[in-house]
């Protein structure tokens, strides 16, 4: 199908009259992205589901038009005002407090990793991850456990094995006059930067 045929049936079947092949085009090269009602229409044309033309979500947006939610729905299960939700869906600033982000991580089906990315969570997190790798893991095991539903003894279990594995990665690098050996510490600081990956490779129940 051309960019032509694809405006033709969204004007066509789904009455939106101002889609033209000149925005399809500029949705094909991400230069744009299609609304709700848009994104249901562009599958409509394409014969698929909105899921299908996202991919792997990775905002709460997405989440929700992979799921072929309303606004509305989620605001509702979530017990959120609508313009307090779509304003946190929109700047991807999440205010909900714990028994509301449980709420979303339900209505949306997320899992717990994407639970965190979506509410923001992400930077924190490393951040605190990479604390406990570096220095004494024990103290980080409580604003962990505040920002992700893993289980305490896992917690606990995980960010040790860690913090084991990043110790020794680092103690590998000493030469033996006591100074780092040429190229030390890469390992090291390759294990920090995909600590997310790291950690939640390692929780099995969540």
């Amino acid at each position: 199908m051309a960019p032509g045929h694809v405006a033709y049936g969204m004007r066509a079947s789904f009455g939106i009259a101002y889609i033209t092949p000149e925005i399809v085009i500029a949705w094909e090269r991400g230069e744009g992205a299609p609304t709700s009602g848009e994104l249901t229409a562009l599958a409509g044309a394409l014969w698929c589901s909105p899921s299908e033309l996202i991919g792997v979500p990775r905002t709460l947006r997405e989440y929700r038009l992979a799921l072929g939610l309303a606004p509305e729905d989620v605001a509702r299960s979530v017990g959120l005002e609508i313009h307090s939700y779509l304003r946190m869906e929109e700047t991807g600033d999440w205010q909900g407090n714990d028994r509301q982000s449980t709420a979303l991580a339900e209505a949306l089906r997320l899992t717990p990793r994407a639970l965190a990315t979506v509410t923001g969570r992400d930077a924190h997190l490393a951040e605190l991850l990479r604390d406990a790798a570096r220095t004494r893991w024990q103290g980080s095991v409580r604003p962990i456990s505040r920002l992700v539903p893993v289980q305490r003894r896992e917690l606990e279990d995980v960010l040790h094995e860690m913090h084991l594995e990043y110790q020794a990665l680092m103690a590998a690098t000493l030469s033996w006059g006591g100074g780092m050996s040429p190229g030390s510490g890469d390992a090291g600081r390759q294990f920090l930067e995909r600590i997310l990956d790291e950690f939640w490779s390692r929780i099995r129940h969540p």
